[in-house]
């Protein structure tokens, strides 16, 4: 994959206002920061992973297989940072750009890349969008026509926040679909590191840290306990995944795990709602729409 280019991180850049990110109140901000976004997240960085250079670079620099709790904790928190981190939207953009700026090398298909190259980088950023439209049918309720225009506009307030140009991404709903459609028939397929994470029988570090009673808890129960979290992960990442990118990645999908699917959902999408908001919403979330709340009394 030719690398022609990327992201500006330079003294130009610098120079340039800094992007904003997603109006307090928006669309994003109702649903990124609900803890029903943890489980459609899975989706997206699985359909991320299925490209061949992002795959490549994931396998070749990520710790995911290391260091998957840390990695996970890391990279939720820079998703919420984007939506709701404020003035610090975009040194969190420019930190990810930095964290990217070395990786690069040949993928699966004998391309070279780099991670910040738009044809990569922007495909990162597109996954989001529809995962959240089709997992927010079963965990929230389906969106309006205009509803789902003004999300898009939002995920494109993310993508500039990210270091994306307006020319790297579809700047219209009109013109996403045939850019998807067009990604999953000609760049996604079923990459190594995309089977590893609906995989069910790969190994998995037990979690540290925590209360002593916790984590020796962990210490005498992991081996069952990873058993029945791989086996959930792979439920919840290959169910909230759209079915046409299943079936780009070749992943099988059942009558009976649908059915499964629907009644999971609905106790999630009628539970979640009843929460105290502490308990609601991830912790970079609530805290700002505290803070949101208080500047507008």
């Amino acid at each position: 994959m030719k690398n022609t280019r990327v992201p500006d991180t330079g003294p130009a850049a610098a120079r340039r206002p800094d992007p904003e990110p997603p109006a307090p109140g928006g669309v994003l901000w109702t649903i990124s920061g609900d803890v029903r976004a943890l489980l459609m997240l899975p989706a997206a960085f699985t359909m991320q992973v299925a490209h061949p250079a992002i795959a490549a670079g994931v396998d070749a620099y990520s710790v995911f297989r290391t260091d998957p709790w840390g990695r996970g904790e890391r990279s939720l928190r820079s998703v919420q940072l984007w939506v709701y981190g404020g003035e610090e939207a975009a040194e969190e953009g420019r930190r990810v750009r930095r964290l990217h700026k070395e990786i690069q090398g040949v993928d699966t298909r004998g391309r070279r890349y780099h991670s910040l190259d738009p044809a990569c980088y922007s495909w990162v950023h597109a996954t989001g969008f529809p995962v959240y439209l089709y997992a927010g049918r079963y965990l929230l309720r389906p969106f309006t026509p205009a509803q789902e225009r003004q999300l898009y506009r939002e995920w494109l307030q993310v993508g500039r926040i990210l270091g994306l140009h307006d020319r790297d991404m579809p700047q219209t709903i009109e013109e996403y679909w045939p850019y998807y459609r067009r990604m999953l028939a000609e760049e996604i397929e079923p990459t190594g590191v995309a089977r590893e994470l609906v995989a069910t029988d790969v190994p998995l570090p037990r979690p540290e840290g925590g209360p002593a009673a916790v984590r020796l808890l962990l210490r005498v129960a992991w081996p069952a306990l990873r058993v029945l979290f791989l086996r959930f992960r792979a439920f919840v990442t290959v169910g909230y995944m759209p079915p046409d990118a299943r079936a780009a990645i070749g992943l099988e999908w059942s009558a009976a795990q649908e059915r499964r699917l629907r009644t999971f959902s609905t106790v999630v999408r009628l539970l979640v709602p009843l929460l105290p908001e502490r308990l609601r919403y991830l912790p970079i979330a609530r805290e700002a729409r505290a803070r949101w709340r208080a500047a507008a009394c």
